[in-house]
């Protein structure tokens, strides 16, 4: 019997890899961040690493994990700032990621939210929800509701001894998130039976809303904004418009276009959708060389025709998702504004 090389047999191994996955084709990927096979597979390479919820005690920060569906898998990871007395503000953050990738545990959202916790002496309850395609819309929206009616039963229950609560006033809550997280937090405001409707607003006490915070949120719409067809994006860019399109696609129901609600908040008309709804003041934060840029710049002048609170500020030179992503001095700059202006925003109402 004939021998085989062993290297031409790991060459053909490789080779099969490459062109015959077991998993068969790949039916759609965003480069380095996710892979979706033909038969449903799922890859996310580790492009961010994952951390513990440790935090070095100069900051003034204490960080832990709290389990709230074992079932689903839904768990927050809490920022309590320890260098105020009293009862502190929460904001309940959703992290970025186009519903598809990212997490509560990736150490660019560790670190900006236990900085965001010092700088505006709160305490943050930063949600990991489910992803698609696994979990398309509406499941990060009920993921979101359900953490809410966690709190409210944390509330409820609250002991002085408690970590966090003991510390925490639950009559000043606000909801937050970037780019996909952002959406989350319009969509769950928006949703029947959420905070919006009187009688609903009635069944969460004793939590009381008293703003929202959308940082670059991401919305969609099959109609191109000219941010979308003419800013011309780094390589190194955290959304390009393919990806984009890559996300909503695997995130929005089967047989949905990006005009879908949940994507696109204007295709009916947002100034009649919500005329009893978005009682709440509303800080939109905007990056100017993001491709969302002028969709967002739309969402915020539909709301102002709209009559609601809405605030926004546009942080120059910078593209999106960088406050967690970029590492200049000028987005180490503008994330610092953020920061600063979130405080204001938070302190202010």
């Amino acid at each position: 019997m004939g021998t085989r090389n062993v290297k031409d047999g790991l060459n053909l191994s490789l080779q099969i890899d490459k062109d015959c996955h077991q998993h068969g084709a790949v039916t759609e990927e965003i480069d380095g961040l996710i892979k979706v096979y033909k038969d449903e597979h799922v890859e996310r390479p580790k492009i961010v690493p994952c951390v513990t919820s440790d935090l070095p005690h100069e900051l003034g920060v204490t960080s832990r994990d709290v389990v709230i569906d074992k079932f689903t898998n839904i768990w927050a990871r809490f920022y309590v700032s320890i260098k105020c007395h009293g009862k502190l503000p929460l904001l309940v953050y959703f992290h970025g990621g186009g519903f598809c990738v990212g997490s509560a545990a990736w150490s660019c959202y560790h670190d900006f939210l236990a900085r965001l916790a010092a700088e505006t002496s709160s305490i943050i309850m930063s949600v990991n929800y489910r992803l698609a395609p696994e979990s398309p819309l509406p499941a990060a929206y009920d993921d979101g509701i359900k953490a809410l009616m966690w709190l409210k039963q944390q509330a409820l229950s609250v002991s002085a001894d408690n970590w966090w609560t003991s510390q925490c006033n639950f009559s000043n809550i606000f909801l937050a998130g970037d780019s996909a997280g952002a959406n989350i937090a319009y969509n769950i405001i928006t949703r029947p039976g959420s905070f919006n409707a009187g009688q609903a607003a009635a069944a969460m006490k004793p939590l009381s809303l008293r703003g929202i915070v959308l940082i670059q949120p991401f919305f969609g719409g099959e109609a191109r904004t000219n941010s979308e067809k003419y800013l011309v994006q780094s390589p190194r860019s955290a959304l390009s418009l393919a990806a984009s399109d890559t996300y909503w696609r695997l995130a929005l129901p089967c047989g949905s276009n990006r005009d879908h609600p949940w994507c696109n908040p204007l295709a009916k008309g947002l100034d009649v959708e919500l005329e009893d709804l978005l009682r709440f003041p509303i800080m939109v934060c905007i990056s100017e060389m993001d491709i969302l840029k002028d969709r967002s710049l739309e969402f915020v002048a539909s709301l102002d025709r709209a009559g609601k609170m809405v605030e926004h500020v546009v942080h120059k030179g910078v593209g999106h998702a960088f406050q967690i992503l970029s590492k200049s001095q000028l987005s180490r700059t503008r994330t610092l504004e953020m920061m600063s202006q979130i405080k204001d925003f938070i302190s202010g109402i």
